[in-house]
């Protein structure tokens, strides 16, 4: 498996980083999108990020358009979006493909953390994939699993630890 640390990432205001700059820190991956059944998740992943930022904790929000054309902005629009409707300050990366022949080379290593009720690939918007301080997937959450929900604070707890 390559590590995460090492893969380039270009965030939302055109920084040139990568995985690396989340070392040490405990990372919940997140594919977003503006239009979507599951956007006001966007409040949660903000609240947890606040909650646990002081402890090394950080969301990183991916746009992707994958999905029933959900994230049809440019990085800009999705920015302000973010920040206007739900007080976003966790970092965004550019829109992004988190699934096929062209994903972002972050998903095709997180998707190989397989669990029995996700399994590889990607399925919708606002699915979770919590890493811990190393920059190993830890655990996997569905879109349907809201920010505040007990397994995501356990899961997230565990891995500050």
């Amino acid at each position: 498996m390559t590590s995460l640390h090492a893969i380039a990432l270009t965030l939302n205001d055109g920084t040139e980083t990568d995985f690396g700059r989340f070392k040490g820190k405990v990372v919940l991956v997140v594919n977003v999108a503006s239009q979507c059944g599951f956007t006001p998740q966007y409040a949660g992943l903000e609240a947890l990020h606040n909650k646990f930022r002081e402890q090394g904790f950080e969301v990183l929000g991916v746009p992707c358009n994958q999905f029933a054309g959900q994230e049809p902005g440019a990085d800009a629009e999705i920015a302000e979006f973010c920040e206007r409707n739900f007080g976003v300050t966790f970092p965004l990366t550019v829109k992004a493909n988190v699934r096929g022949k062209n994903r972002h080379p972050l998903y095709t290593e997180l998707t190989k953390f397989k669990n029995g009720v996700l399994p590889g690939l990607v399925k919708w918007n606002f699915e979770k994939f919590l890493v811990n301080r190393e920059g190993k997937v830890v655990a996997r959450f569905a879109p349907t699993v809201e920010p505040d929900s007990p397994e995501i604070i356990e899961a997230v707890q565990s891995a500050l630890e």
